[in-house]
């Protein structure tokens, strides 16, 4: 599903497959740098500053840094299943 996000941008949706608290992650890339980013469910407050924090960086920085990091005895996390959706979205839009 597409939702716009601003004339020039296309919001692309990301659902887990992975057994995550987050149940969608919306988000808009812009020139290489993450332009906005939503996650549905979760922990509210910590992917509210996650998603303040990484507002403006680079993708492949924020796919660098965030990768592989897993949530209690789970071995993924919200934050690392965005990084996979980073990764879907490079690969569909090669640079």
């Amino acid at each position: 599903m597409v939702r716009t996000h601003s004339l020039r941008n296309k919001v692309e949706h990301f659902v887990p497959e992975a057994n995550v608290c987050t149940k969608e992650i919306d988000f808009v890339v812009d020139n290489g740098s993450i332009d906005y980013v939503h996650f549905a469910g979760g922990c509210e407050g910590n992917l509210k500053a996650i998603a303040s924090m990484i507002e403006g960086m680079n993708v492949d920085f924020v796919i660098d840094r965030f990768s592989g990091i897993t949530c209690g005895s789970k071995s993924t996390s919200c934050v690392d299943q965005f990084c996979q959706a980073l990764t879907e979205y490079l690969g569909k839009n090669k640079r």
